[in-house]
Formats: C-alpha cells, sequence, structure tokens
C-alpha cells in the first residue's frame, strides 16, 4: 500500500500484477494491469510514478491516471540490472549485475554520466537510494550505507524493510510494522511503529496503518508533541477520536467504491503475502 499527499491510495498486487488507484473513500481512479512484476518506487510524485521490473528488465513511468507515459528498455543497452533509482524526470541509477557496476544513466540524452565498479553483496537488495554521493542500500534485514567508492560508511540491521523514503533531507525507512529515519553516521531513529499493525505507510502529512480492518490516519503535529519512546501511549489517547471520524468514512458509501473494501483488500494481500 502506498499513500501520496492528496489522500489517494494505492495497491499493487503481486497476485494478478495490478496496480490500482483509489480516492479517500476507495472510488477507483486508476487501473493498470501488467504482465511481469513490478516494483513501486513510490508515488511522492502522483504526476509520474516509476515502476521497475528485474524480470521484464524494464521501467515504466505513469501519470496520475496510471496512463503510461514513458517506458525504459535497459536489455539493449546494458547487462543484467538488479535494482534501479529514479532520481528524478531525466536520469536513473543503476546496479548493474552483470558488470558489477553502479551506474548513473541518463535517459532523455541517452548518455551513461558514470560508472562505479562494486564488490560487496548486491544479492539481497530490496531497493535502492542514492543521494549526495551516498549510496544507500536496503535488505530485507539490513540498511547499509556506502561512499561512490563503495568504502561502507554505516550498516544496521532492520526487520521486515520494505523501502526507502527520501523527505527533502531525511532518509526514511518504512518497514512492516515501522518507520525509521536515518541520522547520518549514528543511528536509526525510530519515529513511528506498531507491532500489531498490519501494513504501515507514511505521506508528508501523516502515518498511516492498517490494523483491524480500519484505517488509521495519525498526524505528524499529533506525534511532533509525544516522545519518540512513548508515541504509541501517547497516540493511545487519540483513537477514539480517530476511530469516530473513520466511522463517519464507512458511511460514506458510492456506488463507485467503498473504502471497507479496499482496507480489507489490502488486508487479504498482507495475510497472504502477496
Amino acid at each position: 500500500m502506498f499513500a501520496d499527499d492528496y489522500g489517494n491510495l494505492y495497491l499493487y498486487k503481486n497476485k494478478d500484477f495490478s496496480f490500482t488507484k483509489y480516492d479517500s473513500l476507495g472510488r477507483q481512479l486508476g487501473k493498470m494491469m501488467l504482465t511481469v512484476p513490478f516494483k513501486v518506487q513510490g508515488v511522492q510524485n502522483p504526476l509520474s510514478i516509476a515502476l521497475f521490473s528485474e524480470n521484464a528488465q524494464e521501467m515504466k513511468f505513469v501519470d496520475q491516471n496510471l496512463n503510461e507515459i514513458q517506458r525504459l528498455d535497459f536489455k539493449q543497452k546494458f547487462g543484467f540490472i538488479k535494482q534501479v533509482y529514479a532520481e528524478d524526470l531525466q536520469q536513473v541509477w543503476l546496479i548493474d549485475e552483470s558488470s558489477k557496476r553502479l551506474l548513473q544513466y541518463n535517459f532523455r540524452n541517452d548518455i551513461t554520466i558514470n560508472s562505479y565498479p562494486y564488490t560487496v553483496n548486491m544479492d539481497e537488495i530490496i531497493d535502492l537510494l542514492v543521494f549526495e554521493n551516498r549510496l544507500y542500500i536496503l535488505s530485507k534485514n539490513t540498511f547499509r550505507v556506502f561512499n561512490l567508492k563503495f568504502d561502507k560508511l554505516f550498516e544496521a540491521p532492520v526487520e521486515n524493510a520494505k523501502r526507502f523514503r527520501r523527505e527533502n533531507e531525511n532518509i526514511l525507512i518504512v518497514t512492516k510494522t515501522a518507520v525509521f529515519k536515518y541520522i547520518q553516521n549514528k543511528e536509526l531513529l525510530k519515529l513511528f511503529e506498531d507491532p500489531e499493525t498490519q501494513i504501515v505507510d507514511k505521506n508528508s502529512l501523516a502515518y498511516f496503518e492498517i490494523k483491524g480492518n480500519k484505517l488509521y490516519l495519525y498526524s505528524l503535529e499529533n506525534l511532533r508533541k509525544a516522545k519518540p519512546q512513548k508515541s504509541l501511549e501517547e497516540l493511545e489517547k487519540t483513537k477514539q477520536e480517530l476511530e469516530e471520524e473513520i466511522e463517519k468514512l464507512e458511511k460514506e458509501k458510492t456506488e463507485k467504491g467503498d473504502i471497507l473494501k479496499i482496507i480489507e483488500e489490502i488486508s487479504n494481500v498482507e495475510s497472504f503475502g502477496i
């Protein structure tokens, strides 16, 4: 599950390779059916969402209606691409497993800008991010930071990691039940956690979680008032109000969709690991 800053929810299902966008009431706004597995990089820019397929060796960019606006075919130009990070609308960073190199590729001009050899293990990489000459690598249970010469700058364990999220200078890690912030060369600071949740996500305004077939939204303003180690205790005080808001939302049904159905579908996807 992903949430953009407009309150829209996105669901990618490995079961049928579908990617669907819903508004906050559960109305479907767009859907694309893919023929092979793809990984969604994020929805921070809903006008240009990047998806990468290791199987197809290609990257797609889709618009706010999930219509394809551009496709990058890596098979004709590179070896086997293990992971991709779209930095902006002009260039991407590629982990080329065949040549053991990190490539900075400007796809607008079809030029490889830089090439950096590496010897570190990339077998279990699930996400990649490059920012200010630092390479951030995420596997399911490990977070690592390198410079572009692949000198290791930081490493820390992290359980059930899902993906990176960058907010200006801040590098965040989203896991199954928590969100962490990387404090450069020092530690991972826990911003939000709920061990009982099914899915956690974050946009610029709030944290989202699916728990007990309900969607909870925690505003950043409320979280800032609580100390990190006591945030869940503080949040318990606001749950009654949140549940009342959600009950109102549950009543706002339309012929086009129902947010409860979307939450149930997300819960089923997580339960079956699809």
